[in-house]
């Protein structure tokens, strides 16, 4: 029998990526997703005999008796995702993120299993010192302005997953991500890239929050689960966090200059689409900040597991907006879906 990877959040946007990867490589996978953001329409090209769906809150899940029995490694990717919950459920995003984080690295430190962490560059707050190290000191603003409590909350986590490492030898690995964009990703949740590729598939104006003139480095998200797998496989790894993601760096003016040029180029004649700009403030409330340049150091990756993406951002805006423009080509992802 394959071995079985448990998969928290994987009906998601990354989740679903890593599925692929898995189940590519021989290996079955037990999806645990309460589709409040995940669709089951994300691992429906998935070969079914390999592949378990369990609709379930994953920290209930884990209080089942017997649940992670033939389970030989777990990746939890489940949380609350975008800015606008954060700035308007605040409360439930902490509590989701925390408790569902400590029932699961509590159950693989029970049963003796690996687990990997997706934590999230939001942890770094808004330390003004480039590139982000893993060993940095984090940066927040005050606990009045709810904006910082995504990545308060996400440090909590790795607290959590590298005291059991120190205390219990759990095999944890801590990932932060930067930036992940790709196939089935939506903009619902305010990320920038399906944002502007579904704006300017459409013909209407890209929205560029602020002057455009923050820097973000973006990363294919097959890339990502790449890493994330070898992560697994790399003793080395365990008790330790890793930046996973890109250090090609762009202003968001010229991300979306290039998304309107690589649509323009496909569009047959439609019309062109344009830029419109909007404050912080419009979109998120007064005293909303956003990080002006957010650049992760790879060292540490580099060093650990060789990592070396293969996906440029252009090669990665190219196939998302092919997959919108021209949906019935060669090659085709089957658009934009959900966002993990």
């Amino acid at each position: 029998m394959a071995p079985t990877t448990l998969i928290t959040g994987g009906a998601g946007f990354i989740g679903s990526h890593l599925a692929t990867r898995l189940t590519g490589g021989g290996e079955a996978v037990r999806v645990v997703d309460d589709l409040s953001t995940g669709r089951q329409e994300n691992l429906a090209h998935l070969p079914q005999d390999q592949v378990e769906l369990i609709v379930a809150d994953a920290a209930e899940y884990l209080a089942r008796p017997n649940a992670l029995q033939g389970i030989h490694r777990v990746y939890h990717l489940a949380a609350a995702v975008g800015v606008q919950l954060i700035v308007d459920q605040p409360a439930a995003m902490i509590r989701n993120n925390v408790e569902k984080t400590a029932a699961v690295l509590e159950a693989c430190a029970d049963a003796g299993l690996p687990v990997l962490i997706a934590s999230s560059s939001e942890v770094y707050g808004k330390c003004p010192v480039l590139p982000l190290r893993e060993d940095m000191d984090l940066v927040f603003g005050p606990t009045s302005a709810s904006r910082w409590s995504y990545g308060m909350t996400k440090a909590i986590d790795e607290h959590l997953a590298i005291d059991l490492a120190r205390q219990r030898g759990l095999r944890s690995v801590v990932i932060r991500l930067f930036n992940t964009i790709g196939p089935r990703q939506i903009g619902r949740y305010g990320m920038v890239v399906p944002r502007f590729v579904s704006a300017a598939a459409a013909g209407q104006p890209l929205t560029v929050y602020g002057d455009g003139s923050q820097t973000r480095a973006f990363c294919d998200v097959r890339d990502v689960v790449g890493a994330m797998t070898r992560l697994m496989d790399e003793p080395d790894a365990y008790g330790r966090v890793f930046n996973v993601g890109s250090d090609q760096q762009t202003t968001i003016d010229q991300l979306a200059d290039r998304v309107i040029a690589l649509t323009a180029s496909r569009s047959d004649g439609r019309r062109t689409p344009t830029k419109r700009y909007v404050s912080y403030e419009a979109a998120y409330g007064e005293g909303f900040e956003d990080p002006p340049h957010r650049l992760p150091d790879l060292t540490r990756l580099r060093e650990t597991i060789g990592f070396s993406p293969a996906y440029s951002l252009e090669q990665t805006l190219t196939e998302l907006i092919d997959d919108l423009l021209l949906p019935n080509a060669i090659g085709s992802t089957g658009g934009l879906g959900e966002e993990e």
